[in-house]
C-alpha cells in the first residue's frame, strides 16, 4: 500500500539512498550515478528548510516504509515570485506504470490549491519523455515553451519543455 507524506528531517539518509538508486534507472533525470553530492547533514538542512517554509513542499511515496517516489516543489523567496515555483519528481523504475506518479502529483496540486500563496506550478520535462508529458497534460499542465540543449548526455543534446499549471 502506498503512503504519501511530507518528508521529515529524519528521512535524510533514506532520501539520499533513494536518489542514488534512481540516478542509474533513467536518463530523463538531470543527474546520474554519483552526481548528487549532498551530505546527510546538508540533506537534513534542506528537508528542514522545506518543512519550515510556507511555499515549499517535499513529499515521499512509501511502500512498506521504503521510499519509492519523491516530489520536491520550491517557490520563490521574494515577494514578486513567492506565488510561483517549480517541482521535480521521480518514481523507482520497479514501480513505473502503477499510478504512483499521478497520485504524488495530485498531492502537490491539492496542497498548492489549499496554500494561500502558491498560484502557479511549473516543471521542465525532456521533450522525448512522452510518458511524463502525457501525465502532466492529463493533470492540466500546458506547454509554455521549449528550452533548447538543456541536457547533454553521452555527447547528445536534449531539449526540455517548460510546462505550467495555473491554480
Amino acid at each position: 500500500m502506498l503512503v504519501i507524506r511530507e518528508a521529515a528531517v529524519e528521512d535524510a539518509r533514506a532520501v539520499l539512498d533513494y536518489v542514488e538508486g534512481i540516478s542509474g534507472e533513467s536518463d530523463f533525470l538531470s543527474f546520474g550515478p554519483g552526481e548528487f553530492e549532498l551530505t546527510e547533514a546538508e540533506e537534513e538542512g534542506f528537508l528542514r528548510k522545506c518543512r519550515d517554509s510556507d511555499n515549499q513542499l517535499y513529499i515521499l511515496g512509501l511502500i512498506d516504509d521504503t521510499v519509492v517516489s519523491t516530489l520536491n516543489f520550491s517557490a520563490g523567496r521574494r515577494p514578486r515570485v513567492r506565488h510561483s515555483g517549480e517541482f521535480g519528481m521521480s518514481v523507482r523504475k520497479k514501480y513505473w506504470g502503477l499510478g504512483i506518479g499521478s497520485l504524488i502529483l495530485d498531492t502537490l496540486v491539492n496542497w498548492a490549491r489549499e496554500n494561500e500563496i502558491v498560484k502557479k506550478i511549473n516543471l521542465r520535462v525532456r521533450t522525448d519523455n512522452q510518458r511524463a508529458i502525457h501525465l502532466y497534460k492529463r493533470k492540466g499542465f500546458v506547454k509554455e515553451g521549449t528550452i533548447r540543449k538543456e541536457i547533454l548526455l553521452d555527447g547528445k543534446y536534449y531539449d526540455h519543455h517548460w510546462m505550467g499549471l495555473e491554480l
